[in-house]
This record gives C-alpha cells, structure tokens and sequence, in this order.
C-alpha cells in the first residue's frame, strides 16, 4: 500500500463505477488504478475510465498486487461473493449499496472482513456528504424542535414492465425495496438515532407492504417504521412510479424538507445540497456549497479510513451495526410483502455465499463413535431454529459443514416445521444425507402419546426430504402413559427402518429411562440407548420452559457414568450464565436469574473465569469445554446464529480438561 494514496480497482464497470471515478478524481487519497471487466474489448470502456488499467476478469484484480481496495459495482446478487472473496485476497472493500441481500449475507461478509483485517463498507454515498453533516447539526440543536414524524421516499418510473432488467428480474435481486428503498429506511434510522443522541437507531416495530409484479419483486412499496422513542417514519419506493422525492422531518416547532437527499440534490457532476427549514411559516434555505465530485467525499472518506487502518466508517458513515440494522428493516419489509428472490431459493442457491462447491466435512471439529450409530459423528451437534429462509440458514449450515460439523439438531415443532424444511432442501442440494447425522424429536407437550409418534415422523421426514432419521427423541414424557406404550412405538419404527441409530427421550427422568430400558429387555424391543436432557457446568434450578429436565446435578451425571447413555445437551453453555451477561450484580434478566442464580453456580462461573485466564480463552469456553470432557459420550448442542458465534463456540476444542480440572470447576 502506498503511503498517502489508496490505489483501486473496481469490479463492474458500469454507471455507478464512472461516478465513483469521478469521486475518485477528485478526492486526495484514493486513485483509480484498474477496471476489471470479463469483456476488456467492450467499446467505449477506455474512453470512460482512460486513468485505470483494464484487467480481464474479477480474480485477476484481487490478485494484483498493485491494488490495494475494490470497489464492487456488480449487480445486488454479487454483491457478498465478490465482496467476500475480497477479503480473502487481503483486499479491502466497499461495496455498492445494498451491501448484501439479507443482513444474514453482510453478516458473513464482515465476518470475512473482520478475521482478514481490512475495511468493509457500505456506499451509502449521502451518508458523508456536507450536507447531511448539516442535517444532523440542525436536528442537534433543536431547529425545529422534537423529532416526531419522518416520511422519506426515492420513487421513479421505468415506463413499462421489463422482466429479464435488473430492477425486475427476480434472479436479480430486483424491484425498488433492495435498489432505492433501502435510502429512506437508512435516512430515517439515522435521523431517529440523532434525535435520541445516538449515530443511528432500530425500529421496534416494521410494517411493509408492496405490489409485487410477474417476477414477485415489487413495482411500488412503503413500510411504517415505528421506534421505542415514539418517532415514526414512513417510507416509500418505486420503480413503476414517480414519487415526489422529498425527505420531510416533522418537528415540535416546524419542519425540515430535502428533494433528493441520497444525490444531495444535485447530480453526479454537482456536490450542491440544499435544505429548507420551515418554522413559523417562514423558509429559511440553506445551501450546503462544495466544489468537488458528488462522489468525492465517499471516495476520500473510504481511503483514509483504510489509512488509519480502520476496519469499517467513521459515523455518519454506514458502520457495520448501521448496515445489519438496515438490512434487518429491509429483511422485515420483503417478508411482509411476500418476497422471496429466486436467486434465494435452495434450487438455485445451490454453492455456498461466495460461490463454491460445498467443501469436505472436515476442520477443527473432531468426530466420534456414539453409540448404537454406524457412521462417525460430531463432538457437537447445530441447532438452528432461528431462521426463516433457506438463504439465511444455509449460510450456517454450510460452515458447520466444512468445520467437520455433521449433527443437525431438528424437531416436528421447530418452527413450525420450517427447520426439518430447510435441512431438507439444504440436505438435498448439499448431497450430504449420507454422512450427515440428523436429529428428529417428536411428541411435544400437549401431544405427548405414543399414536402421535408415527404420525409425526412421517411429516417430519417428508420435510427432511429422507426416508430415516439416524437419532430420536420423544421431545416430552407423558407420566400417565405407561412408558411400554412409548417403547413399543419406538421400536416400531426402529424395525420399520425410519429410525437408524439410538432412539430415547428428551427431558425424561432417569427413573423413567431405567423403565423403559427394562420393559425393553424384558419384552425384545429395542432400547433405549440415548437422552437429550439439559447438561452444562451451571445446573440449571428451575425449568427454563414447562416440562424440561436436567441431567447436571450429582445423581443424574453418575447415573450417566454407570449406563454409558449418550447425553445431547441443551443450553450447553446455560443460556448466557458464562458471560458478561450474567453476574452477582446484574438482576435484570429474569430467566438467568430464575434458572441459574445460586451459589454453587456462581462458584463454577468464579473458577470458569479464573481457569479461562490462564488458558487464554473466556469463561464461555471453558463451560463448553466442561459438557466435552465428561466420561460419558457427551455431544453438547449449540445454538449460533451468526458465523462469528459459531467460530467462537468452536475454541472450545483447543481446550483438553483433565478429570482434575473438570472436578476443580465443579467442586473447587
């Protein structure tokens, strides 16, 4: 990298990348080095960028060692591959708005970003313009008094339907919400967030809707964005409609108007912003003059921010949390209007986010045997029940996958049954089902008997795409119903073949597990052979939901021990007990403090805490390290929502407890 000059190169050549050169021209410490393009001998692209080299595709710009950041200015859909394998090349990025389709898909991208070390960020140009520097200022000192009400909308016409245009097609990630909604949503978050004293602020409450055209992207859109300090905004978009263009910030004593904040209203070539404020029945304009490129500031705001090593923008730049909390709004927004692109769905998305073949079922997971199943398995098994769409969970699903992940955590209720749906289409687009080892629960509180078992996993296994699932778990224990019934039910399916390795029960008690493991014996049905009942360094006290059982205290761990029953624990790492979340001191958590506060726990968080500063790592992994080491076959479940949680969660395996240290934690 160059001392004082940031030398870029940008990816996909098109109108938005002459804007940027032109930033770039006119900024102090950023340069246009090279274009790549995969059509070098497209006429006219010398002639629009005659300062940069013209390289012959994406990978040779990422592996110019003259370059130093790239501009992505392909299409939506390409937006986190590109951006993503960037940062893989050691390359810094900033990224066309949106950044990534889904928060879920930026989420991976400044996951990839924060372990490379460099910038990413989002190219909300507006964003470090003068003039919205003025607008904060006069939101600040009260210009027009209490913020109230914000309508914000960016709105035009294409004339007519064009179902194969970018800002259509559904395989491009088209209609307005993603290409100019995504404006006021961000203007109206960030003026909230001034009003309160912060740099930006979430909606507690998002309500979308839009008219979807043949593609199933919309033509026109608006949303309500309600937030906790009693702002509301509406927002408004359209590629079928002119819309009047006009950001409106309605005050206690007045109001702000701004035609076309996102271009400061001026042009590419222009950097004039004018704002009129209206109080009293008086207008009193205010222009915000500036002689360089439109684009400059974002191009020169980008280049030292890579100077100084920064990672992301300063404020009121898109910061990282800025771009996720954007795109959460944008996420509610499309699923209140019912769109789902298909470049989205698992009969497309059928490579990973940064477009490669799903790797190998290795890394730094180890397997091993459990008992009374054929295939190798996974110290740790996923859960994933927090997603509700195939894009988002594959995400997830695929690095487990390649971290030597292959215990996938499922049940009839999950959901409502979208989590056995999307392992099933992730299952049949990865072609994994026969390495992967699948958990399928059944017979959840009120329908716990044994006539719902079959019914169940017939569903189940319809939404799993598969004819068996390899473990088992009756999801609840019905005392009324003797437990023969339940065993006589399981072994059913066992015989039937639609249950392939071990089969027990989910917060059951060891008595009724010892009856059942009898009855079995005594009548030649299967038995048995596993539990799934709640295990982890802090026992749990009171039942986090109606019906749960822990297999933590004493008694229940020896009884363990003596049968040799493989455990798949739940809340593994007691639900946040082993971070800063919880504490002597901090109250407000009602089920930390109601499941988890005692004395004795608190004594294995203090050693958790002592024993994770002298093996360098947090209290957290040591507690996951703990459910690891026991001396019965032990598979913890773990519950990451993000890439960066699971990275976490998976330190624990460059701890190895002693039995010593594993008694120190318990006992002191």
């Amino acid at each position: 990298m160059t001392e004082t000059k940031i030398r870029w190169g940008i990816i996909g050549p098109g109108s938005i990348a002459k804007a940027f050169c032109g930033g770039l021209n006119d900024s102090e410490h950023g340069v246009l080095a090279a274009i790549a393009t995969r059509n070098p001998d497209k006429p006219g692209l010398k002639e629009a960028f005659p300062e940069a080299r013209i390289v012959h595709g994406y990978e040779a710009l990422l592996a110019d060692k003259e370059i130093d950041a790239i501009y992505v200015a392909v299409p939506h859909t390409g937006h986190a591959e590109w951006a993503i394998k960037a940062a893989e090349a050691g390359k810094h990025v900033l990224v066309e708005k949106p950044l990534a389709l889904s928060a879920h898909e930026a989420d991976a991208v400044f996951h990839a970003h924060r372990k490379a070390g460099t910038f990413a960020g989002e190219a909300f140009m507006y964003r470090v313009h003068p003039q919205t520097a003025k607008l904060i200022e006069l939101i600040e000192s009260g210009a027009i008094g209490e913020i109230r009400m914000i309508q914000s909308s960016f709105g035009f016409s294409m004339g007519r339907f064009q179902p194969e245009h970018r800002l259509f097609a559904s395989a491009l990630a088209g209609g307005g919400i993603m290409d100019v909604g995504c404006y006021p949503v961000s203007m109206a978050r960030l003026l909230a967030g001034i009003a309160g004293g912060k740099p930006f602020a979430e909606p507690v409450k998002v309500s979308g809707t839009a008219k979807l055209n043949a593609e199933g992207t919309d033509d026109w859109a608006a949303a309500l964005l309600t937030f906790e300090s009693g702002i509301v905004a509406q927002v408004s978009c359209a590629v079928m409609a002119n819309l009047d263009n006009v950001l409106r910030i309605h005050g206690s004593e007045g109001r702000i108007e701004v035609p076309e904040f996102w271009f400061a209203n001026g042009n590419r070539d222009q950097g004039l912003g004018r704002i009129d404020v209206i109080t009293g029945g008086k207008t009193e304009t205010i222009s915000v003059g500036a002689e360089p490129h439109l684009y400059s500031y974002e191009a020169e705001a980008a280049s030292l921010a890579i100077l100084a090593g920064k990672q992301e923008f300063d404020e009121p730049g898109m910061s990282w949390n800025d771009t996720l909390g954007n795109l959460r709004v944008l996420d509610k927004w499309r699923a209140d209007s019912g769109i789902e692109f298909s470049v989205e769905k698992s009969v497309n998305r059928v490579r990973t986010l940064d477009n490669r073949t799903l790797g190998a079922n290795e890394g730094i997971i180890p397997k091993r045997s459990i008992p009374g199943l054929s295939k190798p398995a996974s110290a740790v098994a996923l859960g994933f029940e927090d997603f509700k769409t195939f894009s988002s969970g594959a995400i997830l699903l695929d690095a487990f996958w390649e971290k030597g992940g292959n215990i996938f955590d499922t049940a009839f209720i999950y959901g409502g049954g979208y989590t056995e749906k999307l392992w099933g289409e992730w299952q049949k687009r990865s072609g994994v089902r026969e390495q992967a080892v699948v958990i399928g629960k059944g017979a959840h509180s009120p329908l716990v008997y044994p006539d719902v078992i079959a019914k169940q996993l017939t569903q189940s296994l319809d939404r799993l795409q598969t004819d068996y699932v390899d473990i088992y778990f009756m999801h609840r224990d019905n005392l009324d119903v003797p437990v023969g019934e339940f065993v006589d039910a399981m072994d059913a399916e066992v015989k039937a073949g639609r249950i392939r390795g071990p089969y027990g029960g989910s917060n059951w008690t060891k008595e009724r597990m010892d009856e059942a493991i009898a009855y079995a014996k005594a009548n030649g049905k299967a038995a048995p052979r596993a539990l799934s009942n709640n295990f982890a360094l802090a026992e749990m006290l009171d039942p986090i939901w109606a019906g749960c059982v822990t297999a933590a205290t004493p008694d229940f761990k020896q009884w363990l021990i003596d049968r040799q029953v493989t455990n798949f624990s739940w809340s593994s790492q007691a639900r946040g007990f082993f971070t800063e979340l919880a504490g002597r001191d901090k109250r407000d958590n009602e089920e930390l403090v109601r499941c988890w506060y005692n004395d004795q726990n608190f004594g294995r968080r203090d050693r958790a805490l002592e024993l994770g500063k002298q093996l360098g790592h947090s209290p957290i992994h040591i507690a996951l390290a703990y459910v690891l080491a026991q001396p019965f076959p032990s598979v913890p479940l773990i519950g990451p929502r993000r890439l960066i949680e699971l990275e976490d969660s998976l330190k624990a395996f460059e701890i190895k407890l002693t039995p010593e240290q594993v008694r120190w934690l318990e006992h002191g």
